[in-house]
């Protein structure tokens, strides 16, 4: 059976008709709110961003990684194991989810 570069068996992650695997993660999160809409790491450092996520699991809100020196969000989950994060424009529905690599 062919293997990807993780070593995961393709067709066990594989869903029907070649649609991607449904996020486990999504089903596990608690309901987050957060009343700030800065990343709190970037004033600290002196950065700008440009897009900001917040954490479905905790709340947080931090810079997605395409920000200048920024990528606190993807800190955020490797601190914490914080799976999902949602973009915070207005009307998003955008969701990423750090395991899978992938949008959910």
């Amino acid at each position: 059976m062919p293997l990807d570069a993780e070593g995961t068996k393709v067709a066990a992650r594989a869903g029907l008709n070649g649609q991607a695997p449904r996020c486990d993660h999504m089903n596990a999160l608690p309901v987050a709110e957060s009343a700030k809409r800065e990343c709190q790491a970037c004033p600290v450092a002196d950065h700008a961003w440009t897009r900001l996520l917040v954490c479905l699991s905790c709340g947080w809100v931090a810079c997605s990684d395409d920000a200048r020196g920024g990528g606190h969000a993807r800190a955020h989950y490797e601190e914490t194991d914080h799976p999902v994060v949602a973009s915070l424009e207005p009307g998003s529905t955008w969701r990423y989810c750090y395991v899978h690599r992938r949008n959910v």
